[in-house]
């Protein structure tokens, strides 16, 4: 399989119609072997950066991938341009894209119980749509972290065409590791997918650091791209790919075992996980037909190697989300203290369902499609 993708990738092999219909057949024409480029791709490329992740790596690496330009992900992303997974709220009817999104945004707010006023942190926040939706809805307080120089302008752009003074919310272009810290902590911390990038080596530092930062009568959230354990080698040979082309650096997809585990080290108790996987899976199939959508204004701008890694990585991604091979986590979590007053989480014990019902917590819904305030 690895053969083919850098033969497709280089113009020497094409796909007979539709890049997905023929995934969807691969076991007819392909196989899972471990090739010598992969080995030195395993032995030169992806150990090294489990073992270093340095801030410059991760800053390179970053700026690299998402400022690579705006309308790049704009054509999938769609107008939200969010980069994790929508959540699907009812299987018998067909959800855009935007819909998956907006019940994502809800179920978060809703799980971390964010209320006017509270200072809320989104740690790798993308382009800044969580930071607007909960500053628009829920009256939140919002800091909004990203390596990303173009998603900072981005979300701050939005937040002021929204009505939300910088003295309410921002986004800052800064290292993880740099975050400042108000007194007292952040009454609710959000992190959707960016974890992954923090590194193995790294993670129960990053896990401790974020304890740190949060109120001790806080919520944190942590939406993580995760494994199976019981791994097959289309999944070995596919997350590679991811590795090499999509997200290099992003080594902390793993069994859920590792997170929960890692979690409870740093302090935290966990009070709810929802597995998303089949969601993500819809949510790339969007993404797909998206880009598709926009092949010739990708071709004209990026050039035909970018569309067919883009393609490639949709297509596959949306199987082997949909097999189970790879999913997402949404863990909330509180410190795990003797004082802390567990019965007052009972009524936000959700899982997605029953946070896309929950009567609306905070200001009155005034989410539209440009996130300005009615």
């Amino acid at each position: 399989m690895e053969t083919f993708h850098e033969m497709y990738f280089e113009g020497k092999v094409k796909f007979k119609g539709d890049c997905l219909e023929a995934m969807e057949m691969r076991h007819d024409w392909a196989s899972w072997g471990f090739t010598i480029s992969l080995f030195r791709f395993f032995l030169l490329g992806f150990l090294p950066e489990i073992l270093v992740h340095s801030r410059s790596q991760d800053e390179e690496q970053v700026r690299d991938h998402y400022d690579r330009g705006d309308d790049f992900y704009a054509w999938f992303l769609g107008p939200r341009m969010i980069y994790t997974s929508g959540i699907i709220s009812d299987i018998n009817k067909a959800e855009s894209l935007e819909q998956l999104q907006d019940n994502k945004l809800k179920i978060v707010c809703e799980k971390i119980g964010v209320k006017p006023g509270d200072r809320m942190l989104d740690i790798g926040c993308g382009w800044g749509t969580l930071a607007k939706y909960a500053s628009v809805n829920y009256g939140a307080e919002v800091t909004g972290i990203t390596l990303g120089r173009n998603q900072t302008k981005w979300g701050n752009d939005g937040l002021r065409r929204a009505g939300i003074p910088e003295e309410q919310s921002r986004i800052l272009c800064m290292d993880y590791r740099d975050i400042p810290v108000p007194e007292g902590g952040y009454k609710v911390i959000t992190c959707l997918e960016m974890a992954e990038h923090v590194g193995v080596k790294y993670f129960t530092s990053f896990l401790r650091q974020v304890y740190g930062m949060l109120d001790d009568n806080g919520c944190f959230l942590l939406q993580i791209a995760g494994l199976r354990k019981s791994w097959q080698f289309e999944d070995l040979i596919w997350g590679l790919f991811m590795n090499k082309y999509i997200f290099p650096g992003a080594d902390a997809s793993t069994p859920l075992g590792f997170f929960v585990s890692s979690l409870e080290s740093a302090g935290f108790e966990v009070w709810h996980i929802d597995t998303h996987g089949v969601h993500y899976s819809t949510t790339l199939w969007h993404w797909y037909r998206n880009w598709m959508a926009n092949a010739e204004k990708v071709k004209a701008k990026y050039g035909e190697r970018w569309f067919k890694i883009w393609e490639y990585f949709l297509a596959y991604s949306i199987i082997i989300s949909r097999q189970g091979g790879a999913t997402v986590y949404q863990i909330t979590l509180h410190k795990n203290l003797n004082a802390y007053h567990r019965v007052d989480d009972i009524p936000r014990h959700y899982g997605f369902k029953g946070a896309l019902e929950a009567p609306h917590s905070g200001f009155v819904e005034t989410w539209t499609t440009t996130g300005k305030k009615q």
